[in-house]
């Protein structure tokens, strides 16, 4: 196996993680799960999806590529931010589509798939560039900070559309 191919492995893979990941809160309701995995059907609350299906899915990307023995540099620079830049491709994908055309269960998979292959073609590229250490380093404060982020506006989210769940018609967690 090449890294194209297990990058395309990773994208049909976070892709299927994603659909557990939208409902292990529901079947797991503690707090700590509420950081992870969304709380509500708002916009934020998927966000989480993607940034932890793309980590969660990083522990068998990196074994596919020891075992492979592919020459790589830069993973938890990489994990980071395909993790991370995921969001505003989302985000810039789906927003305008959603606010012309409604909510298409259909089209919204289509569009987090097309998000999951930018992020890896993103990641193919940094994993094939030259070693940086600085920024594989402070990869790891960054991924808590963000996860600091959805704690925090998971239990204090402005009142905004972003942000509201319009199946229960609130925001946040249910207390």
């Amino acid at each position: 196996m090449n890294l194209k191919t297990i990058k395309l492995i990773a994208t049909l893979n976070i892709f299927l993680i994603s659909f557990p990941s939208h409902f292990l809160y529901n079947y797991l309701p503690i707090p700590i799960m509420s950081i992870f995995f969304p709380v509500n059907e708002s916009i934020f609350e998927h966000l989480k999806i993607i940034f932890t299906s793309t980590l969660i899915y990083s522990l068998i990307d990196y074994l596919l590529l020891k075992l492979n023995n592919i020459k790589f540099h830069n993973f938890i620079l990489q994990l980071f931010f395909t993790s991370f830049i995921s969001i505003p491709i989302f985000l810039i994908l789906y927003l305008p589509v959603h606010f012309i055309i409604g909510e298409y269960l259909i089209l919204t998979l289509l569009l987090l798939l097309i998000t999951y292959l930018i992020a890896q073609i993103i990641s193919y590229n940094i994993l094939n560039s030259k070693p940086i250490p600085f920024l594989n380093i402070l990869s790891i404060p960054l991924i808590i900070i963000i996860y600091i982020v959805f704690k925090y506006f998971t239990f204090n989210p402005p009142q905004n559309y972003f942000f509201y769940d319009t199946i229960t018609n609130s925001y946040g967690i249910q207390k």
